[in-house]
């Protein structure tokens, strides 16, 4: 995916946060991205990882998450959790002079609100908590959106990491990342959701050569 962005020559890179624990490298992924020097978001699991608590487990597959979540924080060093302080509650720029963006992790409010298509008007409002801009941009839900609000529109670029797919025998992880592109120009605003697959044959590798609990169930979501 990033190999494909700089071919397309996409200048600016920002991350919409959740990057690193529900995984099996939790310290690769921060690692990568410090080295792009992005700005990144604060997550929900992001703020978590900095003080692990306790959940209330509300079924088989929560002690699971739960558990492997757990696992991920424990991975992370002092020099990652340091590097999670510095991402951003809200992110907000302008570009040539007219068009802002303005980016969270569930709204500009609280990184637990989801914004969905569905979301009505009198609960979105309270949400962006008097934010105005050209394009909002949050993620959260793990599911691509784009919907307008008043002069506004409301992007959702999906997950790169963890993408779900709601089926008929259930949700899934599918095997491709998601992220959108934004281009500017004069009187002109573009905004294009995207999938990109990719090969899991690595990803499975990783989680089972790894002491990740739950590992046989993490993989059998990616199908």
């Amino acid at each position: 995916m990033l190999a494909q962005l700089q071919d397309e020559g996409v200048e600016r890179i920002i991350c919409l946060g959740d990057v690193a624990i529900f995984g099996p490298q939790p310290r690769e992924v921060l690692a990568r991205l410090r080295n792009l020097g992005c700005p990144v978001v604060l997550g929900n699991t992001d703020a978590w990882a900095l003080d692990p608590a306790p959940r209330p487990k509300r079924n088989e597959d929560s002690k699971r998450f739960y558990a492997i979540e757990f696992w991920g924080a424990a991975q992370l060093s002092e020099s990652d959790l340091a590097f999670i302080r510095t991402f951003f509650p809200v992110f907000e720029e302008t570009f040539a002079g007219e068009t802002s963006l303005c980016c969270y992790h569930g709204s500009p409010r609280s990184y637990n609100d989801p914004i969905r298509p569905t979301t009505p008007v009198e609960e979105l409002a309270p949400m962006l908590d008097g934010r105005h801009a050209t394009v909002l941009a949050g993620g959260h839900t793990h599911e691509q959106m784009v919907r307008r609000h008043e002069e506004m529109l409301i992007v959702n670029p999906g997950s790169v990491g963890q993408p779900y797919e709601v089926a008929a025998d259930g949700a899934r992880n599918p095997p491709w990342a998601e992220f959108a592109i934004l281009t500017v120009g004069a009187g002109h605003i573009g905004i294009e959701l995207r999938r990109v697959a990719y090969d899991i044959t690595p990803l499975i590798a990783a989680v089972l050569g790894s002491d990740m609990p739950y590992a046989d169930w993490w993989v059998a979501e990616w199908r």
